[in-house]
């Protein structure tokens, strides 16, 4: 049996055309953004992919590109799951900060680490600096689990119990699954999936808006070939 997954980054936030290190920090997405979550219904559609069931983070911008996606699709009233463990990567001190600012003062090798490594976080943020301080959305969050600052590594931990218990029990029921989250957490999903390198970990990218289809056995959950996006580049 086949078990249909399909993972979705969010369409263009307002941070990403800013170009700045966005995390737990909660942005809209764009007008563009907008236009890649109506394209990437019009591709679901188009490939007569319509999820049964959806699963986002808790923030805006996967948010709204999930609501545009199933309105698209008329799938609007499909049941959607929404956990803190499909968040972006918290980005500790760099939250908010620019990426070519924070690169012309960072040696290659150590923002190269920061931005795409497995293993390596960036500095921490002060406590109480952002997010999930002071936001409702996380109050029943145990404190010990508030991050000041992730790896890929840390991101992949926080989101592998939800893909067990959460996302991989929708699979093995036989829904169609959509999953709407961040580069950072994708990434980590994907990893997982492909059983990636750290080497190619480094070198893998997620592009907003595109749907990245996975054909899984039911039982083990692993992928039947790699994965594919819909649509042309």
């Amino acid at each position: 049996m086949t078990a249909t997954l399909v993972l979705l980054r969010h369409g263009q936030s307002t941070a990403n055309a800013d170009d700045v290190f966005t995390g737990w920090t909660d942005v809209p997405i764009t007008a563009l953004g907008r236009r890649q979550a109506h394209d990437a219904g019009r591709l679901l559609a188009a490939a007569h992919l319509l999820p049964d069931v959806a699963h986002t983070s808790l923030l805006r911008r996967t948010i709204t590109s999930t609501d545009i996606v199933l309105d698209t699709l008329d799938r609007h009233w499909i049941p959607v799951t929404r956990s803190w463990r499909l968040n972006e990567r918290h980005y500790g001190a760099l939250t908010g900060r620019s990426k070519p600012e924070v690169g012309s003062r960072t040696d290659p090798a150590t923002y190269r680490a920061w931005r795409r490594s497995w293993a390596t976080a960036p500095p921490p943020a002060p406590p109480g600096a952002f997010p999930p301080w002071n936001d409702d959305r996380y109050a029943a969050l145990p404190p010990d689990a508030w991050p000041l600052t992730e790896s890929l590594a840390d991101v992949h931990a926080r989101l592998l119990p939800y893909w067990i218990d959460s996302i991989g029990t929708d699979l093995r029921a036989g829904r169609t699954t959509l999953v709407v989250a961040h580069g950072n957490s994708l990434r980590a999903l994907v990893a997982h999936l492909d059983n990636l390198s750290p080497s190619a970990v480094e070198a893998l990218d997620i592009p907003t808006g595109r749907p990245l289809l996975y054909d899984l056995d039911e039982s083990t959950l692993r992928p039947l070939a790699p994965g594919s996006y819909l649509g042309a580049r």
